[in-house]
């Protein structure tokens, strides 16, 4: 919990993403910004410590394959399976 902790602390706005190319992550980012805010992200699957990182989130309740917001230090959340999956029919993406 420790290595979220310190990279959430870091920054106002902080998004945990499984990758690069995931849509709701880009989603979610877009919302955000729309707002005014500069949120930083990190791509799980770029992180070297990301087995540690993965197990602290879901400690938080983050499902594995949704972005993790963060706002003020606090976990809000992120989409609903619903949310996902409304997106990948948009998209025409399955699992």
């Amino acid at each position: 919990m420790a290595a979220v902790t310190s990279l959430v602390a870091e920054n106002p706005v902080v998004i945990f993403s499984r990758n690069i190319n995931c849509p709701m992550t880009h989603t979610v980012n877009s919302l955000i910004t729309g707002f005014g805010a500069n949120p930083v992200l990190y791509y799980l699957d770029r992180m070297p410590n990301r087995q540690q990182i993965e197990s602290a989130l879901a400690q938080l309740g983050r499902q594995q394959n949704q972005p993790a917001v963060f706002i003020g230090q606090q976990f809000i959340g992120g989409p609903t399976e619903r949310e996902i999956e409304t997106q990948r029919e948009a998209t025409g993406k399955r699992r």
